[in-house]
């Protein structure tokens, strides 16, 4: 198998967990050292990679002669200037609580091509600074029986996921918030909320509200390490094969709690990569007809008091 690795064309040194779209709906991620496994013989149907990485400008690589390495160049930094928060400034803490479910039933099946995003808006005219952020996820029994019992065990996984923060460009996801890669990785034995501290992000929250979004990158070893996940399944049928992408554990719930639509998805190799309001006339999905609409991630933030 032919390994290619994805570098800054100035540093030389890896891009982690960049993009890399087909064009025809498939796609697959980089790993923590930029790299990837790409062949002619697995996509003999593939003539160009289209590659992109947080902070750098988007390329298209053709695959006859694809080098063993490709570059990308740096983008110039559309983020504001980030605000410097004196140590030992008074503040205090706020907590806007995640919604949790453990009904199979209510929950999203996260594939590979899908991100989804959250808006929020500013919960307070003053300073603001995102902690923590807190992703419901709901734990599936390993015996269908017992999937009510609290004290089930859980069918295992070790997934990672990649969490970006965009502004708020008109209602939709805009420019990204900050460029670090910002991943987790998450098990079974992690309980039904995985608790995400951002603090060292220094991201202030913007007065139009922001977006937080949720994609997975695949399953992993037991060291947290991406493994080369199988991104479609080929279903053959009356009318040739039919690709069906794979789901991915945890589930995560959604809620019919929140009486705005405020959650977003795209799919990421396919539909010109553009966001789409989950609600229905929008998209067809089992969740909208029950009227789970949101996915409910919550956060605790700091108010900082005026000096």
């Amino acid at each position: 198998m032919a390994q290619i690795s994805i570098k800054d064309s100035k540093s030389k040194t890896p891009i982690s967990y960049a993009t890399i779209s087909f064009g025809d709906g498939q796609g697959l991620f980089a790993d923590d050292e930029g790299l990837f496994i790409f062949t002619e013989k697995l996509y003999a149907d593939i003539d160009s990679l289209y590659v992109s990485a947080l902070g750098y400008k988007s390329k298209t690589f053709a695959t006859k002669g694809l080098n063993n390495v490709i570059f990308l160049d740096e983008e110039v930094s559309e983020l504001d200037e980030v605000t410097l928060i004196a140590e030992g400034r008074k503040f205090k803490e706020e907590t806007l609580k995640p919604f949790l479910d453990d009904d199979y039933y209510s929950c999203w099946l996260p594939t590979i091509e899908s991100e989804i995003a959250v808006f929020f808006n500013n919960p307070d005219p003053s300073l603001t600074k995102l902690s923590t952020i807190h992703f419901p996820i709901t734990l599936e029994s390993k015996d269908w029986e017992k999937r009510k019992r609290k004290n089930a065990d859980k069918k295992p996984f070790s997934t990672l996921f990649k969490v970006k923060f965009y502004k708020n460009n008109n209602g939709i996801p805009g420019h990204v918030l900050t460029y670090e890669n910002i991943v987790f990785r998450t098990t079974e034995k992690g309980g039904d909320v995985y608790n995400l501290d951002v603090s060292t992000y220094n991201i202030t929250i913007p007065k139009d509200g922001f977006f937080v979004s949720l994609q997975v990158l695949g399953y992993t070893d037991n060291t947290g390490k991406l493994l080369p996940n199988k991104k479609y399944k080929e279903i053959k049928g009356t009318e040739g094969t039919v690709k069906i992408p794979t789901n991915f554990r945890p589930l995560l719930p959604f809620t019919d709690e929140i009486s705005f639509h405020n959650t977003y998805i795209k799919r990421v190799f396919i539909n010109g990569n553009n966001w789409i309001q989950f609600k229905l006339g929008n998209i067809e999905s089992g969740l909208l007809k029950k009227d789970l609409k949101n996915y409910g991630i919550g956060f605790t933030y700091k108010v900082y008091k005026d000096e």
